[in-house]
């Protein structure tokens, strides 16, 4: 396979990885806030996240690490993306505590 090619796909596959695995994130806290038991939710989605993050790069990496870079620039652009879209519109924005005026 063309050099330039496997290193475009390691690329794709972080960013499909981080997609996953920060997606997969966003959902857990949607409906394990709600669940009864919530626990449950957290650690299993941990699990099956990291399990598959780790997997995808261990089989993406085969030794060599310029793939292995890549496909981790993937996987945190991905993370940049999914907290862009996942981000509260203004009007669901918390607002900043105001401070205390000290009267003295």
């Amino acid at each position: 396979m063309n050099e330039t090619l496997s290193l475009a796909l390691a690329f794709a596959t972080g960013v499909a990885l981080g997609a996953i695995f920060f997606g997969g994130l966003w959902w857990t806290i949607q409906k394990g806030g709600s669940s009864q038991q919530p626990a449950l939710w957290f650690f299993g989605s941990f699990l099956l996240r990291t399990s598959i993050a780790l997997a995808g790069f261990y089989s993406i990496g085969r030794g060599h690490w310029e793939r292995l870079l890549l496909c981790l620039a993937g996987f945190v652009m991905a993370r940049l993306v999914v907290t862009w879209l996942t981000r509260p519109s203004k009007e669901n924005r918390p607002r900043p505590a105001q401070e205390a005026s000290r009267a003295s």
